[in-house]
């Protein structure tokens, strides 16, 4: 077998390093946090009360071996049990409130992250997602949000929890034993330095993790995708081998993470036991002598293990606040981008009011190259009018232009060069939103969402009655075909409409289409995917729907644009010729070429029908 898979791995998107530090991951989230500071007030009280709580037992402990258990007496013993037993209980129901505010806050900010990063998504110009992969757009709507779900509602909090108890126990250690306590003081910022040591190589590799989960997401996403292509060109295997090297990739990066992560924490361990053994040593010394009480040396090791633990507490929910950094900052990249095409304009109204036959549009002096290739012109200098209420009928070789102009047209990007204009509106001045409801686009590959029937075509027309789909369908042929469908209407199509042909879901875009009633036409290769009886009702169907309204179509068979008002030749670019059939075989070589190849052939295919 070919090693070609093993040695030209696909290409991978360049992305920056971690940048963003700990206070600015605190400020960015804050800005979600904020509408509800009232649950953070009150998850707050709740963990101030816990931690006070918790702290509190330990007077508990040094009550029940001084007054209990050194003193043999039973009833001060039945007494500090019962204290402690209260303590408890005050602390059960303060744990409660605290993990269920400090759950619901990290799962609502988290929504509202969501929908504010998806919001902002498809609002993005296209050419970012040339340049952007959308598995990987996916992975930080979904994992890196999983992620910060699991920072806000848990490790956030057990931070600040074990803050609290931190600062708390010290406090009540320099209570208990001042000699006892400077030791701890001292020995306090040798367990932090691995601590601020380790947190910055693992802030490193939590953000190239995320970045390598993504790649694994994107690759598998890619494949189920196309799947059809992979099992024809049999590369089953080649794919199996590439997909396993991306997840051997991310578990390579995963496994360095948590090895420094497992090396933090051990050291934090053993550096803190070794603290408690030897304040134990020194204690019991003290004790021994007569110079502390059992007590309060039963108190002093408890607030020493608590120390300690809120210590091993944070240095290994430091881990976790350093890989929600790496997530934040990898939402904010997409927070941040800004669209090259603004959604409003200077002008918010349509051009024309609802009813009103169709603009005029005028491509005057465009130039314009696609953003990740602009040293390639698509549109030179092109100036071209399509009358309101006419139809333009669009033709040239492959590369000529014609789809480009139809998304000049619906602004996914703006002209170089040049300017177009909505009866003499230039559409940078309307207002973007308004400019697109005014036009109905039939790709030449239909987009179709997973879902039923009613949603897709009423996708053109949200509002729309039944009765105005199922007259839609109708229009566009496509509801008898419909009505075969095992649940009718209400039949789900599959991920892109997986369950139709190609000819079903192009019937589908174009009832979708007609629903819309809109005031300019783009038909690209509208009727491409259909057989010549469907193709002959649905071109019924276009002539009505095209009736008053600007059209522009694209067209590979020239038999379907015979009847347009004009026909744009185009080339490289450039525009070449105009005009109708019979004048363009006179003076367009071009399009005298194409004819006579196209009409050859169907002359040819007649005659072996015959």
């Amino acid at each position: 077998m070919s090693n070609t898979t093993e040695s030209t791995p696909r290409p991978t998107d360049s992305r920056p390093s971690s940048s963003m530090t700990f206070r600015e991951m605190l400020a960015t989230l804050w800005q979600f946090i904020r509408p509800y500071r009232k649950t953070l007030f009150a998850a707050g009280v709740a963990l101030v009360f816990t931690a006070g709580i918790t702290l509190s037992i330990g007077q508990g402990v040094r009550l029940l071996v001084d007054r209990g258990l050194v003193a043999s007496s039973s009833e001060a013993l039945s007494q500090a049990v019962l204290v402690i037993i209260g303590l408890a209980l005050l602390m059960a129901l303060g744990t409660y409130a605290r993990f269920y505010l400090v759950s619901w806050m990290g799962e609502r900010v988290v929504a509202d992250l969501r929908k504010a990063v998806f919001d902002h998504i498809v609002t993005l110009h296209p050419s970012y997602f040339e340049t952007n992969r959308s598995g990987e757009i996916m992975s930080r709507l979904t994992t890196d949000t999983t992620l910060l779900q699991h920072i806000i509602g848990t490790s956030f909090s057990m931070a600040l929890r074990s803050s609290l108890m931190f600062v708390g126990a010290l406090a009540l250690l320099l209570f208990t034993n001042l000699k006892l306590s400077l030791m701890v003081l001292i020995g306090v910022p040798l367990v932090l330095a691995p601590i601020l040591l380790y947190g910055r190589r693992v802030r490193r590799l939590a953000r190239a993790s995320q970045d390598s989960i993504a790649d694994v997401g994107s690759y598998a996403g890619e494949v189920i995708q196309h799947i059809k292509t992979v099992q024809s060109y049999t590369r089953e295997r080649d794919e199996k081998r590439a997909f396993g090297r991306e997840v051997e990739a991310a578990f390579g990066v995963a496994k360095r993470r948590i090895r420094q992560r497992a090396m933090l924490i051990a050291v934090v361990i053993l550096l803190m036991f070794g603290a408690i053994s030897g304040l134990l040593w020194v204690g019991g010394n003290d004790m021994i002598a007569g110079r502390m009480t059992a007590g309060d040396l039963a108190a002093f090791v408890f607030y020493a293990v608590m120390m300690g633990s809120a210590v091993a507490t944070i240095s290994e929910v430091y881990g976790e606040l350093q890989r929600a950094t790496g997530a934040t900052e990898r939402l904010v990249e997409l927070l941040n981008v800004e669209s090259e095409i603004p959604v409003g304009g200077a002008n918010t109204e349509p051009t024309n009011p609802p009813g009103a036959a169709g603009a005029e549009v005028a491509f005057e002096a465009v130039d314009f190259s696609y953003p990740s290739r602009p040293e390639q012109p698509a549109i030179r200098g092109l100036n071209l009018v399509v009358e309101a209420g006419k139809s333009l009928a669009l033709v040239g070789p492959s590369g000529a232009g014609k789809s480009t102009l139809l998304e000049l047209l619906q602004r996914f990007y703006d002209p170089i060069g040049g300017r177009i204009t909505l009866d003499g509106v230039d559409i940078r001045e309307l207002d973007t939103a308004g400019l697109r409801r005014q036009l109905a686009v039939v790709p030449q590959q239909p987009a179709l969402f997973t879902a039923d029937v009613w949603y897709n075509i009423r996708y053109g027309r949200p509002e729309a009655s039944d009765a105005e789909v199922m007259a839609a369908a109708r229009a566009a042929h496509a509801h008898d075909f419909i009505q075969q469908l095992p649940d009718g209407y209400n039949s789900h199509l599959g991920e892109q409409g997986t369950r139709l042909s190609g000819g079903q879901k192009q019937r589908i875009a174009i009832a979708r289409a007609i629903l819309k009633d809109p005031k300019i036409l783009l038909l690209d290769e509208a009727t491409s995917a259909l057989d010549a009886e469907s193709e002959y009702h649905v071109q019924q169907a276009l002539q009505a729907l095209m009736e008053g309204r600007t059209t522009i179509i694209i067209a590979h068979r020239l038999a379907t644009i015979l009847h347009a008002d004009s026909i744009a030749v185009l080339d490289r670019g450039r525009l070449v010729a105009q005009g109708r059939h019979a004048e363009l075989i006179e003076v367009s070589p071009l399009y005298k070429r194409l004819a006579d190849l196209q009409f050859q052939d169907a002359g040819r295919q007649k005659h072996v029908a015959e």
